[in-house]
């Protein structure tokens, strides 16, 4: 069978996204790992179906580039939101369901934004700050960002013991002259990525910001904080490009 597919990234954040409305296409972990690597296949951070679910504009399922299905991706929810308005299913704003639930989201010019999870659970630990906004995340200051060992650090910590069975995305950050700037060791990925939009959303909450930048760019996180453990009404926005197209 041939396989439409359409590249988008969010800040640097990359993902194969496929129509599956029609659930032609049942895809193995194998499969999916093959088209997201960087030499043997398509290549991204991960692979996302649009599907159809009653009630909803659409659904989203999200795999990671390891080919396991993923906690929530918000970057990964923002590319969906572009790719839907460029099918044709949606005007710009729109209700969908993942994973961890419903979702809604809008499109104003270049800036795509989700609506994102509450945050009912802050941790503080020996580690850092752990949080779920979607997906699980370990929040550490740093110094040094711009050559500190991500991968090496960010490796060590998502398999350690503290964090098994399913380990934890890991975030370092690093304040300067009231910015926020962040790399991010995800899971399933393996491997640095060039923005988190959960991480991202994680990190703010932390460091009390609303701004922050990432290799890929700069993500905005907008939240309402009703107590210092709940976090709501909390959006994620930034830009998403389409990089291509095709047929495999």
């Amino acid at each position: 069978m041939a396989l439409h597919f359409t590249k988008y990234h969010a800040n640097g954040n990359d993902f194969i996204l496929i129509d599956h409305r029609d659930s032609s296409w049942s895809p193995t972990r194998a499969e999916i790992a093959r088209l997201c690597h960087r030499r043997y296949g398509i290549g991204a951070d991960g692979l996302i179906l649009l599907t159809r679910v009653e009630g909803y504009d659409f659904g989203m399922r999200n795999y990671n580039s390891d080919g396991g299905e993923c906690t929530m991706c918000g970057n990964g929810g923002r590319a969906l939101l572009r790719f839907a308005a460029d099918l044709g299913i949606s005007d710009g704003e729109s209700r969908f369901l993942a994973i961890d639930g419903e979702h809604s989201g809008k499109i104003v010019g270049e800036t795509v934004s989700i609506r994102m999870q509450s945050v009912t659970t802050i941790s503080e630990t020996p580690a850092g700050f752990v949080l779920d906004t979607g997906s699980p995340h370990l929040v550490i200051p740093v110094s040094g960002l711009i050559d500190y060992d991500v991968v090496g650090e960010g490796r060590r910590i998502r398999n350690s013991s503290q964090f098994m069975p399913n380990g934890i995305n890991v975030n370092f950050y690093e304040k300067k002259e009231n910015r926020i700037f962040l790399r991010t060791y995800e899971r399933g990925v393996e491997d640095e990525t060039l923005s988190c939009g959960t991480g991202a959303i994680a990190t703010a909450i932390v460091t009390d910001s609303n701004l922050v930048h990432c290799v890929g760019g700069e993500l905005r996180v907008e939240y309402r904080k009703i107590t210092p453990d709940r976090i709501d009404d909390i959006w994620l926005s930034g830009k998403v490009e389409k990089t291509f197209q095709g047929v495999l």
